[in-house]
């Protein structure tokens, strides 16, 4: 029998299986169900809850691995599935599928989910929120100007709204995070949306890393991952969270 050295035992003990411990669930979109995986926290509900929006990629490991560690800080969580079971492995063919959503389908998928957690018996309705990456950082907003009763939404590095009359329809607290050398969000862009915001009194908290890029959360992207940057989002995350939706 191959004995594997104590270290690399040691490491093998210390992973944790995240993507193994979320529970499949399905809900109604309109006509169509939609999965996804649900991750409930220890303790007794009802819980706050969060929609967790996958990046172009579709709802892969990463992203169970977020939703995973979100309920581990107390928050029940629902990993959406907004391309139908399929995953991407390559950029082409994660802009391919992305394209192929259509607007009005994923808008409601994303209402869906909200009435969806809204409706389990071990979550608070009045405390859900949502969070995503990349595109999914952009649903994310977009959840907070459909839902008026939605609580909190997180962006990171997602797109966003400029027109008044947009930003006006959200109620929820706003997370930003973006990164200074951002190419697909203009940092101008950021600063004048956290600046309409606040003009409009809404609350809004925004952080921006100079030195990072687009993704730089994702250890996946290894062009521009930044581990410093992402354990300092994912504290202001947690310190959000924390305060706004729990």
């Amino acid at each position: 029998m191959r004995v594997l050295p104590l270290l690399s035992l040691m490491f093998l003990l210390a992973v944790p299986s995240f993507a193994s411990q979320g529970t499949p669930v399905s809900y109604q979109s309109g006509a169509e169900p939609v999965n996804g995986l649900l991750y409930t926290p220890q303790g007794k509900g009802p819980f706050p809850a969060l929609v967790v929006i996958h990046e172009y990629w579709g709802l892969n490991d990463w992203v169970k691995e977020e939703a995973s560690k979100l309920a581990d800080q107390g928050y029940l969580t629902l990993a959406i599935d907004l391309y139908r079971g399929r995953v991407a492995t390559t950029p082409d063919e994660a802009h391919q599928i992305m394209r192929g959503v259509p607007e009005d389908r994923e808008n409601r998928d994303l209402l869906a989910a909200t009435s969806y957690l809204r409706s389990l018996k071990n979550v608070d309705p009045t405390r859900v929120g949502s969070i995503g990456w990349c595109m999914g950082g952009g649903y994310s907003l977009d959840v907070a100007v459909n839902d008026p009763k939605l609580k909190v939404a997180v962006i990171n590095y997602g797109h966003l709204a400029a027109d008044d009359a947009t930003l006006k329809r959200i109620n929820a607290d706003i997370l930003g995070i973006f990164g200074g050398q951002e190419k697909v969000i203009p940092v101008v862009s950021v600063k004048t949306f956290e600046s309409q915001l606040k003009a409009m009194d809404k609350t809004v908290e925004i952080h921006i890393f100079p030195d990072a890029g687009h993704a730089f959360e994702n250890p996946n992207n290894k062009g521009a991952y930044r581990a410093d940057d992402a354990a300092q989002a994912w504290k202001y995350t947690v310190d959000f969270l924390a305060k706004y939706l729990k």
